[in-house]
């Protein structure tokens, strides 16, 4: 699949790491050095603006690796990009650590998948269907 994509910074275009990797690493387009002290969160440009088609988004993650090496993770994980958005994308991100996080310039900070979706079209009733589970929920999935 095509998408159309504008980079306005000095880093290459996402890409896949290995030939079945889900995500693409986006990168801080910044000039300077962000530190990010324990539980602060900044919003992260990434100098990217994407072209998607109808019926897909994209989802942007955390980095498995800044998550357990350092904390980092994206606060509104998964961000959603939607087909209609024009603008930057950037990042949410957190230090959930103890200790400060300096991000560089070019710095791998979280990845971004593009999924397709379903329009859903509401009906509504009066009585849902019978299963198993019912309205077992929040870590009840009715087994012992």
């Amino acid at each position: 699949m095509k998408v159309k994509i504008i980079n306005r910074s000095a880093n290459p275009l996402p890409e896949y790491s290995t030939e079945h990797s889900a995500g693409m690493d986006l990168r801080a387009n910044i000039s300077e050095e962000i530190v990010l002290k324990p539980l602060e969160r900044k919003l992260i440009p990434t100098g990217l603006y994407i072209e998607l088609p109808v019926g897909y988004e994209a989802q942007v993650r955390p980095r498995s690796g800044l998550a357990i090496k350092k904390g980092i993770t994206v606060l509104n994980s998964p961000g959603t990009i939607d087909a209609d958005y024009r603008g930057e994308i950037c990042a949410i991100l957190i230090n959930l650590s103890n200790e400060d996080f300096v991000i560089a310039p070019g710095e791998r900070i979280c990845q971004m998948v593009v999924a397709a979706h379903e329009k859903v079209e509401w009906e509504n009733v009066e009585i849902l269907e019978e299963t198993d589970r019912g309205a077992g929920g929040f870590g009840h999935t009715g087994k012992n």
